[in-house]
């Protein structure tokens, strides 16, 4: 098959979940055999050795750059003048009329619209991938403009009749609104073999958060349970991991309240094994996120042995991937996560709860996700 994904950002230059996702399907589709492209905004060319290239090859994937990069946050929310940007260039690109699938990611939205018009007429065949379904949460993220983003957000729900949901949250967001002809639920991933091959930082901390530095990620709970914590744990570590909008006021924030001592920024690392290392040698990982459309770190974290707390909220979708076996799933609240964290700190079955986290995260190898992903586009055709 000729496969094209379509999405404004693009892995590993930029390192969110989405991101991810079609980086890790992409290069198992093309060892199977099946050319596959990718159309974004041109992000590799801020590296000085791709600089001058707007159409790379990069692990045998076809990179075409349909526009340059642009600052993704205004004012700590995603700009729309991007998502606008990208999909009048999407629109303006080469035909996708010789592709069989053009799987457009759902987010951000006009872009997919862009992709429904270039196959018109053609027997190539649209899929979207919804990573988050947000209805009411528009109003949360824009007031009463909020009702804008709603209408595209439903309206987008009919440009196709073949969409995967990344989370039963999403599965169960988008049939409110219509159930397509065909629709499938097909989770993210993890690479077991990469992670497992791993080696374990010789920096050690009792808490990690990695993720994007954006006020949906909630961090401030996370500062200031470790404020209160601290009573008791003097000497509790916490390793921040990511940069976002939000970086600048998490810094003041863990200044205002002296805890420079047990909170360490540890910005973008370069690779995810970098990632993966510290995963290996702490002791619990927090997700305070109250939106995730799937919680791919979750996985991550719990392939290499690290159990997860995650809040329960209506737009995270991280609380299905939490039982007992792997984590805890918490109230939004600072006494809550306090209290979660002392159990952890005080805990003596780490050990075994670490076993049973890689046992929960093999259910989600790449292989088996990009396997799921080749035969629905077969059905598709």
């Amino acid at each position: 098959m000729k496969i094209a994904f379509v999405y404004d950002t693009i892995y590993p230059w930029i390192t969110g979940g989405a991101e991810h996702r079609i980086y890790e399907i992409a290069s198992r589709l093309v060892k199977y055999g099946h050319e596959v492209h990718i159309f974004s905004l041109g992000f590799w060319k801020l590296d000085k050795k791709y600089e001058n290239m707007d159409n790379l090859v990069y692990n045998g994937i076809s990179l075409h750059s349909v526009g340059d990069p642009m600052e993704l946050y205004i004012d700590g929310k995603r700009s729309i003048k991007e998502a606008i940007y990208f999909a009048l260039k999407v629109l303006t690109t080469n035909s996708f009329r010789d592709f069989d699938i053009i799987d457009c990611q759902g987010f951000p939205y006009f872009s997919s619209f862009s992709s429904f018009f270039k196959i018109i007429g053609s027997n190539t065949k649209l899929i979207l991938t919804l990573h988050e379904v947000w209805d009411d949460y528009w109003y949360t993220y824009m007031g009463k403009l909020g009702v804008f983003g709603k209408y595209i957000e439903k309206t987008m729900f009919y440009l196709s009749n073949n969409m995967i949901c990344v989370s039963n949250l999403t599965y169960n967001g988008l049939i409110k609104t219509r159930k397509p002809d065909n629709v499938k639920v097909i989770a993210n991933g993890v690479d077991i073999n990469s992670i497992n091959n791993v080696l374990e930082s010789d920096e050690h901390c009792n808490i990690l958060f990695a993720g994007r530095l954006i006020k949906e990620k909630n961090i401030d709970l996370l500062v200031n349970s470790i404020d209160i914590l601290r009573n008791d744990y003097h000497n509790v570590s916490c390793f921040i991991v990511g940069s976002g909008p939000e970086e600048d006021h998490l810094k003041k924030l863990v200044k205002d309240k002296n805890l420079e001592n047990n909170i360490l920024f540890k910005g973008f690392l370069d690779s995810t094994d970098d990632l993966y290392s510290l995963m290996k040698n702490a002791d619990v990982f927090v997700l305070p996120s109250i939106r995730e459309g799937f919680g791919m770190v979750v996985i991550e974290a719990n392939s290499c042995g690290l159990p997860v707390v995650v809040v329960n909220s209506a737009w995270n979708a991280s609380c299905e991937l939490v039982s007992k076996d792997n984590g805890w799933v918490i109230e939004n609240n600072v006494d809550s996560l306090v209290s979660c964290l002392l159990e952890v700190l005080d805990s003596n079955s780490l050990d075994k709860l670490k076993e049973s986290c890689k046992n929960k995260a093999k259910d989600y190898d790449w292989d088996n996700i990009t396997l799921k992903i080749e035969n629905f586009y077969k059905e598709c055709l």
